[in-house]
């Protein structure tokens, strides 16, 4: 049994967590161990709610073999764009508050003769936070090198 005894700036009480395992190591190894543990059952939950990870479906074997690959594309893209572009206020929000608060932000986009307008509500994703998105979209490096096997150039 490891008893864990964390002191948080702001609190006024310590929080004090049990750990019961048959796990024979330092107690700092055993509570670093469940540490991961946990955060892998978060990203689990997370895949789970916000592409509908385990969701199968479809009457057919193939297309049920198929859309755990795209859920996985999906939660992988959805993480990369989460690390990369997003500015730090909205940097820790979870995939499924990424989804519903940027993703399915209602818009409207206006041709003109020489330009186009995109109007985008501002419930959560407001100009300031769009414009940090886009500097830093443009601020990630361009990847030069060989080819992608299979392309042709």
């Amino acid at each position: 049994m490891v008893a864990k005894v964390e002191f948080h700036c702001g609190e006024l009480f310590l929080r004090v967590g049990f750990i019961v395992t048959n796990l024979t190591a330092v107690s700092r190894a055993v509570v670093r161990f469940y540490n991961k543990r946990g955060t892998a059952e978060q990203w689990i939950k997370e895949g789970k709610q916000a592409v509908k990870m385990t969701r199968l479906s479809c009457h057919r074997s193939r297309a049920n073999e198929v859309r755990p690959w795209l859920s996985l594309i999906a939660y992988n893209l959805g993480n990369l764009w989460r690390r990369l572009p997003l500015p730090g206020q909205i940097g820790n929000w979870s995939l499924t508050s990424l989804q519903q608060r940027l993703v399915k932000t209602g818009g409207r986009l206006i041709k003109h003769a020489r330009y186009y307008w995109l109007l985008l509500a501002e419930s959560h994703l407001t100009r300031r936070l769009f414009i940090d998105m886009l500097r830093k979209i443009t601020a990630l490096p361009v990847l030069t090198g060989s080819p992608v096997v299979g392309s042709r150039t």
